[in-house]
Formats: C-alpha cells, sequence, structure tokens
C-alpha cells in the first residue's frame, strides 16, 4: 500500500467519517473495504433489508483509530474534528486497548448525529478533483446546491437517486436563501429554528397527502413532474415519495414565517373568541389568511378542519397560553413542540411501506386507485372524528363521581362507534381492493366468517 499520508486528502465540511474513508480508498485506488481493513470492527456494517449497504452508515473511531485516519488522509486531527460531525462522538463499543490499537464500529449516521444527505458530486469534484459520492450530515433548509441547481436527497433510503434537478424551479433556491432570515427571527422570537423548521414541514407535509384529492392545486403537481425529469409517468406514487422535500420546500418556508409573525397569532386569537371562547370556524380569518401567504387563496376551510393535525395544535398552545390556561411549563406550553404523531414520515420510511404494499396480496392497484375517493373521504372523517372525540375526553375529568363517569363513558362509547365504523368501511375497501378476506380478517384478529358477515350489505352497520 502506498505510505500513509503520501496523497492528501481534504474532509468536506459536514462530511460522514464514513464517507472520508470511502474517498481515502479512491485516492488510493483501493476498494474502500480493503482500506477499512486497517482497523478493528466492533460489528457488521449496517445495510438495507434487501441487502446492500447504507449509504448513511456511519463510523466512530477510538483514539487509536483517529491518529490512523489523519496519517492515511494527511490533515491534522484538530482539521478533522471540525469538519466532521461524528469525529470525537463516544461509543461503548470502543473501550480504550492498552495497546493502542486502532478500533472502530459502525452506525447509523442519523442516530449519530442527524439526518445525512447526499453530497452534490460536482461540487466535491471542484474540491477535490476527483468524481466520488459525498455523504454528509445537512438538515433539510440546506438540501439545495445554488451553484448546480440540484436538491440533495436523504442518504437512509434504499433509492437509486443522490439528488433532484431543481434548476428550473427557481423557487425552491429562493426558500433556502429567506430561510436564512426565518431562522433568525426565530431566535429574536425565542424559538429553536430546528423546532420552527419540523413543525413547519409537518404542516405542510400533511398538506401534501391531502392534496392528492385537490382539483384546485396546480403548483405542487407541476413541480413534482419537474424534479422527475418532465413526467413522473406510471411511477407517480414513488415519485410523490422522492420529490415530496423538494416540492414542498417553499411552502414549508412560508408556513414558518407566517407562524413566527405576531399578527398571525393574533388573527387565531382573535378566531378563537379571544375573551369570549368559541370553536374555531372554518372560515377563520388566520387560515385564510395562511392561504394567501402559501400563494393558495382556497386553501384556508381546508386548513381550518384537519382537525387533529400540527397546524391546529399550534394555535391551540398559542390561544391557551394567551389565556394563561395552560398549566406548568411543559410540551402543551410550547407552540413549537411537535407531537410524535404529527411527525412526517421519512422518505425510507415511505419507501419500505410502498415496497412492502407492492408484495402484499391486492396490491396490485394502490390504494387512491382501488378506493373511491368518496370512499377514502369518509375513512378519514371517522378517524378524524373519533380522535377529536377522544382529545375532548381529557377536559371532562372533574366535576362529582357519576358526572364525570357518565361524560367519559358516553364519550368512550361514542369513540368506539366511530372507530368501529372507520376499520368497518377500510376493511370493505380493501377487500374491494382485491385484498383476500382471510388476510383482512387475520389483521382485524376476526374470524372469516364472522367478518363476511359483518361486511355484508345485511351485516353491515352504515354509520356515515
Amino acid at each position: 500500500m502506498t505510505h500513509p499520508g503520501l496523497l492528501r486528502t481534504a474532509p468536506l465540511r459536514g462530511e460522514t467519517t464514513s464517507s472520508l474513508i470511502c474517498r481515502i480508498a479512491s485516492r488510493y485506488g483501493l476498494e474502500a473495504k480493503a482500506l477499512r481493513s486497517c482497523w478493528h470492527w466492533r460489528n457488521y456494517q449496517p445495510g438495507h433489508d434487501g441487502g446492500g449497504a447504507r449509504a448513511d452508515a456511519e463510523v466512530l473511531l477510538n483514539a487509536a483509530g483517529r491518529q490512523l485516519l489523519a496519517g492515511l488522509c494527511g490533515v491534522k486531527e484538530d482539521v478533522l474534528a471540525r469538519a466532521l460531525p461524528s469525529w470525537a462522538r463516544e461509543d461503548a463499543k470502543l473501550p480504550a486497548e492498552e495497546d493502542g490499537a486502532p478500533e472502530a464500529a459502525w452506525r447509523i449516521g442519523g442516530a449519530v448525529v442527524g439526518p445525512v444527505a447526499f453530497g452534490c458530486r460536482l461540487c466535491a469534484a471542484q474540491r477535490t478533483g476527483t468524481v466520488v459520492r459525498v455523504v454528509r450530515y445537512a438538515p433539510r433548509w440546506e438540501r439545495v446546491c445554488i451553484r448546480h441547481g440540484r436538491w440533495l436527497l436523504d442518504a437512509d433510503a434504499d433509492q437509486p437517486h443522490e439528488y433532484l434537478d431543481v434548476r428550473h424551479l427557481p423557487e425552491v433556491t429562493t426558500a433556502q436563501r429567506r430561510w436564512t432570515g426565518v431562522a433568525r427571527r426565530a431566535v429574536r422570537a425565542g424559538a429553536e429554528p430546528e423546532k420552527v423548521f419540523a413543525l413547519a414541514h409537518a404542516v405542510v407535509a400533511r398538506w401534501w397527502e391531502h392534496a392528492f384529492n385537490w382539483q384546485r392545486e396546480t403548483i405542487w403537481p407541476r413541480r413534482l413532474h419537474q424534479v422527475a425529469g418532465g413526467n413522473a409517468g406510471t411511477d407517480l406514487e414513488r415519485w410523490r415519495i422522492v420529490g415530496r422535500d423538494a416540492v414542498v420546500f417553499p411552502e414549508v418556508v412560508a408556513v414558518a414565517d407566517a407562524l413566527l409573525d405576531p399578527a398571525m397569532a393574533q388573527l387565531a386569537w382573535l378566531d378563537s373568541g379571544a375573551g369570549r371562547p368559541r370553536a374555531l370556524p372554518a372560515d377563520g380569518r388566520f387560515c385564510r389568511r395562511l392561504g394567501e401567504r402559501v400563494g393558495r387563496a382556497w386553501l384556508g376551510p381546508l386548513a381550518a378542519t384537519d382537525h387533529g393535525g400540527p397546524l391546529i395544535a399550534w394555535m391551540g398552545s398559542v390561544i391557551r397560553l394567551r389565556r394563561g390556561t395552560g398549566g406548568p411549563h411543559g410540551y402543551d406550553n410550547d407552540p413549537w413542540w411537535l407531537r410524535q404523531e404529527h411527525q412526517a414520515a421519512t422518505m425510507a420510511g415511505q419507501l419500505r411501506v410502498l415496497g412492502k404494499e407492492k408484495k402484499a396480496p391486492g396490491s396490485g392497484t394502490m390504494w387512491r386507485a382501488a378506493v373511491p375517493a368518496e370512499q377514502r373521504m369518509l375513512i378519514t372523517s371517522a378517524i378524524d372524528s373519533a380522535e377529536e372525540q377522544l382529545l375532548q375526553l381529557r377536559g371532562v375529568q372533574t366535576g362529582p363521581t357519576a358526572d364525570v363517569a357518565r361524560r367519559v363513558l358516553r364519550g368512550l362509547s361514542h369513540s368506539a362507534g366511530l372507530i368501529e365504523n372507520a376499520w368497518k368501511r377500510t376493511a370493505v375497501a380493501a377487500v374491494n381492493g382485491g385484498v383476500p378476506l382471510q388476510e383482512v380478517a387475520r389483521w382485524v384478529n376476526m374470524p372469516v366468517e364472522v367478518l363476511r358477515e359483518m361486511l355484508t350489505p345485511g351485516g353491515q352497520e352504515d354509520s356515515g
């Protein structure tokens, strides 16, 4: 092997240690596996369920391992410490060795530092002189390579694309520049920019899921076909997953900016009745104005009636704080706290689900193609109504025992009926879509004959 340090390989800002090792190997004309044999490995390299190494795999090193890497790339350790976010991370699998043997352990990058994305190969080539893959830690508001017009994708998914071409979508690039100012506003408002972005992203990702049935939505379909190379074609479902974050990015930044605006919080307060509390109206000024700020004047009523979503949760927190009824300091008092159930599904997670759906019985057609829009709407409505009913029960547990028990039991009974209605409708839709009745019966833990009787026209209750 060439003498360590003979060929200098400088780290890139935010790069994973694993990515740097691969680039060093390339410089020496070696396979990455051959270079990695210089360390003693404590575990196996993580891979995808279907086989193949994960691009977001990360490497943690002990002190001797870090010294070895510094020698191999010909760069001082303090330089590597500034460039590589995982450089000094400790790991229980790497105990101190008396003989100073170089030790290494595999990890998943997202669990070590944060979101992992591909780097721009063209930028890397300009810096290093070679066109090789780069993997780096990058939040979603830093995913646009402005110089080359590329949206850099998550590296944790099992899919072939490293980037999406956004050269013909200037609004995506503009949104990244705009985020810098939004982040400063968040800091001035006493909020963490990461939390503000996460909440806005969850709000818009939820709209994205609903937008498939919005006939007036024309902006996102145009962008999606653009990032898909001109036409998503028959692979629309996959492209909706892969392209989502790039397509909705301008609206995410716009929503974050709007939620930080005190004038918008005032509109939410007025919609709630201010000093005379009332239910939030479907035609409220807050949601109407929010729709206008994202370029969709028609969106207001749809956003206002999305009960159980992150936007309504944010409005509720703002209103409780104004009324002084939020209780002691905690999650309920933090408008930027994002509940786990509101977090947007990742691209990797959605692709895994899509892959399982295509392998499952009755998956020859997608849910939206097999189930009529009216039926999907009824299922969603029943689920939302049950969720809203259950949330309301949190506030009725004070008073005489009999009164509280009566209200809670009646509320639970009503919620149970709504849930039963939702699962029956879903079961009917699945069977009609081609899923064998035996499979559906297994999923609902019910004998096939009992389920068949319940789903027949004479046995199915229609409570919608």
